[in-house]
């Protein structure tokens, strides 16, 4: 696979004709993160944006791969569970989701995907009244040499870092201490892909103030664009593409990988499988991976 291609602003002048005018004068530097750049700027520094691996086909092959298989009500019924926990998790922070912007962006992402209103406000009720559980991160090599970040939460740490060392072992992975260095945490904000070029969602990236911008497909293999931007930078960018028309579909903190793992058919199967298992774990909220399928 082929390194990430870093598109410079200026490549935008030719195709984009009503907005070429706006980048006409900007010099190839990296501004901080937090700029923001509104229609009314005149002469603001320029941001490089980086097409990051998400735009080759390897990785929209891997996102259909790793999906969740069987039926789609099991499937259904267990990513509204995972919800749930991440659900029990940010209401540490406060049931107020006014308050508390991590609870309100996973509540964004629960009604993305529809779940029901009731199973929403039962879950932060549940969430409210649970007993004490922590949250841990398993830092783990899969098939293949991908990397893997396994993120629980659970009442008993023995019984869980047990239970995911057998699922790890039992299918081709081990843990693997410093594979989180690998990651990193971004804030991300999701909306529909469909007919939005390359150079038009370079240009919304730009100007909602995102670093990155990936093309990736949902599990309905519907187009999506994902904007990358620093962690304080979230709801600023979030903000920026909704007044920019965009729909928001999702937005919050995520871990990216900084580098991907290209695997061949058969890791790819092997990875997903074990995937699959650990995901099965009632204790697994999430799973983050660094692979990146071979086109």
């Amino acid at each position: 696979m082929a390194a990430p291609v870093l598109l410079l602003l200026r490549a935008l002048r030719s195709p984009v004709s009503a907005a070429s005018s706006r980048f006409s004068s900007l010099e190839p530097v990296l501004p901080p993160s937090s700029c923001v750049l509104s229609s009314g700027w005149r002469t603001p520094p320029a941001r490089t944006l980086q097409l990051c691996p998400a735009l080759c086909a390897g990785h929209n092959k891997w996102s259909k791969v790793k999906h969740v298989k069987g039926p789609k009500d099991e499937a259904r019924g267990r990513m509204f569970m995972k919800f749930g926990m991440m659900i029990r998790i940010a209401v540490k922070g406060g049931s107020n989701p006014e308050l508390n912007l991590n609870l309100a962006h996973i509540l964004e992402q629960c009604r993305s995907k529809n779940m029901p209103k009731a199973s929403i406000d039962a879950a932060i009720k549940s969430a409210e009244k649970a007993k004490p559980a922590s949250q841990h991160m398993f830092e783990a090599r899969g098939p293949g040499g991908c990397l893997l970040l396994v993120e629980v939460l659970t009442d008993n740490n023995s019984r869980t870092h047990q239970e995911i060392k057998r699922l790890l072992n039992k299918n081709g992975g081990m843990l693997s201490d410093g594979a989180r260095h690998n990651f990193q945490r971004r804030g991300v904000v999701v909306v529909p892909g469909q007919n939005i070029t390359t150079e038009r969602a370079l240009e919304l990236a730009i100007e909602a103030g995102a670093e990155d911008v990936q093309e990736t497909e949902d599990e309905e293999e519907k187009p999506l664009l994902q904007f990358l931007c620093d962690v304080g930078d979230l709801n600023k960018v979030r903000a920026s593409l909704k007044e920019l028309g965009m729909e928001v579909l999702s937005a919050g903190l995520e871990f990216v990988a900084r580098t991907h793992a290209p695997l061949d058919e058969d890791h790819l199967d092997a990875a997903s499988i074990l995937i699959e298992a650990l995901n099965d774990c009632p204790d697994v909220v999430r799973v983050w991976d660094n692979i990146q399928a071979h086109s």
